[in-house]
């Protein structure tokens, strides 16, 4: 008869073997970042960079014509299908609908009167389309994400941007309203459309991202130098300040995203300010400043994001077409912060995963919280 110590050694060895069966048997894993390119050589195509495999360039899709400013992108596990909006040389505005299964471009429709940076309802049936930063026209559209087609359009205050849809949702909205709409982020109901708001903030928002129970935001504002965290079912907004001051009388930290465990915030400071400002959200609503990185470009950083496991920060450069279209992305490793590499120049860039043929995982081109319960170890 077999002894405790063996009965033992044999389970633990039966379980190593099935275990390493299970790991034969499933479907390989590719996971890649799919970056819409800046550069004027390139501008509108898709570069896609193997993740575990040192961001190695996999491929380039060529995509439409007559691109001159790529405004967002967004991806549908569920469908396969990739969104970019952009303008073209004739002022308009458009999104492109790809299909991550063989390349093709399946629409490309112009969307009036213009758009910005657009969000996806998490059954990839309808885009969520700004109007557009520059403009007073008092709407969003929504978009039938099967064709393109324009199906309503959401009253909202003007000048709307920056449209995104996290985890738990609702869609968020901003605008870049110069008034006071522009001091309050906005909160769009999927089935009734009906609309709140978290506010008043210090000044007009900028970028902005959620956590994933959709509890706290972070904001950068015009003219503060830092950030502004809300509670968001208490409508209690703080403001974390960062160390010094500003390069310029009247600016915007623009870039800001959670790592996806929630653990820190990650922050640029002015188009001139080559630093990056890590915050630890231990309290979400005292962040801490535990650390400032610089980039390599010696300029700021325009927009940033996370890959789905947060083992990586993606930190896009300033955003200038004409002065600094050549400019790369840096990569930082999201957990020693050091950097790592950079890739082509882009701003709208998110995860694809794919096993056995199929798209698995999508990551999002903000950086968002993925914590969906109140352990920090569960993850989306």
């Amino acid at each position: 008869m077999a002894t405790r110590r063996e009965f033992m050694m044999g389970a633990a060895a039966a379980t190593t073997l099935a275990a390493t069966a299970r790991a034969a048997t499933a479907p390989a894993r590719t996971r890649y970042l799919y970056a819409v390119n800046e550069s004027l050589a390139n501008l509108g195509s898709i570069s896609v960079y193997d993740i575990d495999h040192g961001h190695r360039l996999v491929k380039t899709i060529r995509t439409v014509q007559n691109v001159v400013e790529v405004r967002g992108v967004a991806v549908s596990r569920i469908t396969g299908r990739l969104y970019v909006a952009y303008r073209t040389v004739s002022d308009e505005g458009f999104i492109y609908c790809l299909n991550l299964y063989d390349d093709r471009i399946l629409w490309n429709k112009v969307i009036r009167p213009d758009v910005d940076r657009l969000a996806i309802s998490p059954d990839g049936r309808l885009l969520y389309s700004p109007s557009g930063e520059d403009h007073r026209f008092r709407f969003i559209n929504v978009v039938d994400a099967a064709n393109g087609d324009i199906t309503r359009q959401v009253q909202f205050p003007k000048a709307s941007h920056d449209a995104l849809f996290p985890l738990s949702g609702p869609l968020f909205q901003e605008t870049k309203a110069l008034e006071k709409s522009g001091w309050y982020l906005y909160m769009v109901d999927p089935t009734s459309y009906a609309i709140s708001r978290i506010g008043p903030y210090a000044n007009t928002l900028g970028p902005y991202a959620v956590n994933g129970r959709s509890t706290y935001v972070v904001n950068t504002v015009v003219n503060l130098w830092g950030m502004q965290v809300a509670d968001i079912r208490a409508n209690r907004i703080i403001t974390a300040p960062l160390p010094g001051r500003a390069p310029h009388p009247r600016f915007l930290p623009h870039a800001i995203g959670w790592r996806p465990d929630e653990k820190e915030v990650w922050q640029a400071g002015d188009a001139d300010d080559p630093h990056l400002y890590v915050w630890d959200m231990a309290n979400p609503m005292s962040p801490v400043l535990k650390q400032q990185l610089r980039l390599r470009s010696g300029l700021g950083s325009h927009w940033l994001t996370f890959d789905i496991d947060g083992h990586y920060c993606y930190a896009a450069p300033i955003k200038n077409r004409f002065a600094y279209s050549e400019l790369l992305g840096e990569i930082f490793d999201a957990r020693t912060h050091l950097s790592v590499g950079t890739i082509g120049p882009s701003e709208d860039f998110l995860e694809v995963d794919f096993a056995d043929g199929k798209v698995t995982r999508v990551g999002d081109q903000y950086g968002i919280g993925r914590v969906l319960s109140p352990s920090p170890e569960k993850l989306l």
